[in-house]
């Protein structure tokens, strides 16, 4: 049977690696390849101006590349559960397919819409290519639990294999006999909006993207990181730097984050340079880094509430302090404390800052200085990164919070000292921050202990040009201490209320009820 068939396009921004495409083009006579603006997910209020830009710039590079497929790239706007009877009407359509995605609103989304497929006579294939592997497969080996360890999911991932190997893009010979109609219309209805249409209106203040948004930009990118072979191999996370003045990681995460680059493709590039040579390993080396991509997915489809502390079972609760000024100062880049300002700055112009660099923001935020509630900057990161991926920032956030994972939470980062282990001049505050300039580089760090004369000297005073610091940090750093080590006491002390989550004892959280997850893998077919 020759079928009329609409490839959802969600995070798989690409045309390589795609299996579900290419089982829409398995006996297809008329192919809809269709992008759905979700008001849920794509909201101007929930992303920034960069994503935006990111994701339009994704949107317009697949349409490219599906029209070199004589091809488009269908742009629909509403929700998915209103939109596609429509669609499955109008264009008479016999299959829908797309790549899983594991976020909770994404799986309660694809049940919805699985449903109102077969009441419309439409098959539903999905296919897994967003991440390494079947995170329920990895749960499953793991009887039944979300390993929280990295040292277990090792474990787990090494009894599964190497990832599966990634499939070719489509070639005019996949598309011979498949047409996408397209009239006058479709054009006008169906096209990508621009910025202004989306409620932006500052774009001219925008300038070039740092890190432009699509397949073609993501490829080379990656070509041009696996060149340089000696750097891949010796690779190692922790030893690069948060403040350099041109990034010294990758910067591929955004295009993973979006799919515009397949994980697997990513993996196996890496693979290649590999073989034969020293190179070095997980946790620190770029394999490890797609690991712990995927330990974290894992972790938010096995553990319930992962995105929140309440009704979390992993997440040690915290008595965490509302401060509305607090966490303003620090989202404006106001804190006093330069290096976590001028980080804070980059992360609103540009859309990424370096790991290390999230850390030292993240850790001074909650229990390092102002004590807020990680969900909080969990927003935020949400809000700005380009890759701002929901199972990610929720761990991570965790993480640097001490709440979930690591638990050496007497282990703070100075916003002060940190920074000049790798900048000594501040280049990079200057950079981000050029008010303090022209601050020598003994007060870069400190401007507020700075002589009235130096002050004056660089056009910069403190408490009037530029703030105090909100805190005094070797204080307050040491009461946080306390007030952590009290929350972990009293975790220890109520059974019922700890976290099962000690990695010294267990390595996971029994999963409870069949998930969504479970109920779509039932109902619908993946070939």
């Amino acid at each position: 049977m020759a079928h009329t068939c609409i490839h959802w396009f969600r995070k798989g921004l690409r045309l390589h690696d795609n299996p579900a495409l290419m089982a829409a083009l398995r006996d297809c006579k008329e192919l809809y390849p269709v992008f759905i603006l979700d008001p849920h997910l794509h909201d101007k209020t929930l992303m920034s101006i960069n994503r935006w830009r990111f994701l339009l710039g994704a949107l317009e590079d697949l349409d490219c590349s599906l029209r070199k497929l004589h091809s488009r790239l269908f742009v629909v706007r509403g929700k998915p559960e209103e939109v596609f009877p429509e669609l499955f009407d109008n264009w008479k359509v016999t299959k829908l397919t797309y790549e899983y995605d594991t976020e909770p609103y994404s799986l309660s989304r694809d049940k919805t819409v699985t449903t109102l497929a077969k009441e419309h006579g439409v098959e539903v294939i999905y296919k897994i290519s967003h991440t390494l592997y079947d995170i329920d497969r990895i749960i499953e080996e793991n009887s039944g639990k979300a390993p929280l360890t990295y040292n277990r999911m090792q474990a787990i991932v090494k009894t599964l294999g190497p990832p599966k190997k990634p499939i070719p893009a489509p070639t005019m010979e996949d598309v011979k006999d498949v047409k996408t109609p397209c009239s006058e219309s479709h054009e006008k209805k169906y096209e990508i909006p621009p910025l202004e249409e989306l409620g932006h209106t500052d774009t001219a203040a925008l300038g070039e993207a740092p890190f432009p948004g699509g397949e073609q930009e993501a490829l080379r990118r990656l070509d041009e990181h696996m060149e340089r072979t000696g750097w891949v191999c010796s690779f190692e996370k922790p030893q690069t730097s948060p403040n350099s003045l041109s990034p010294s990681t990758t910067v591929l995460s955004p295009y993973v984050t979006l799919g515009c680059l397949s994980a697997r493709t990513f993996w196996w590039r890496l693979t290649d340079v590999y073989r034969g040579r020293k190179h070095s390993e997980p946790p620190v080396s770029l394999h490890g880094q797609l690991l712990w991509r995927e330990f974290f997915y894992t972790a938010s489809v096995g553990i319930p509430n992962f995105n929140k502390m309440k009704g979390n079972p992993v997440c040690t609760q915290v008595d965490w302090d509302t401060n509305p000024e607090f966490l303003a100062a620090w989202r404006e880049a106001r804190t006093g404390f330069p290096f976590i300002d001028a980080i804070m700055t980059q992360l609103r112009q540009e859309g990424w800052i370096h790991h290390l660099a999230r850390h030292a923001v993240a850790c001074f935020l909650t229990r390092g200085d102002l004590w807020i509630n990680w969900e909080e900057g969990q927003k935020v990161f949400e809000e700005l990164l380009l890759d701002g991926d929901w199972a990610l920032n929720a761990g991570n956030w965790q993480w640097l919070s001490a709440s979930t994972f690591f638990h050496q939470f007497f282990r703070v980062y100075s916003p002060v000292a940190f920074g000049k282990k790798t900048d000594k001049n501040g280049d990079f505050i200057k950079k981000y921050l050029p008010l303090l300039k022209k601050f020598p580089a003994q007060y870069i760090y400190e401007p507020w202990k700075a002589p009235r004369s130096v002050q004056q000297a660089a056009g910069c005073i403190v408490g009037k040009d530029y703030p105090h610091p909100i805190v005094q940090h070797e204080v307050i750093s040491k009461q946080n201490i306390q007030r952590m080590k009290s929350a972990y006491a009293k975790r220890s002390a109520n059974p019922a209320e700890s976290p099962s989550s000690s990695p010294s004892k267990k390595q996971g959280v029994k999963r409870k009820a069949p998930s969504v997850v479970d109920m779509l893998k039932k109902k619908d077919k993946r070939k």
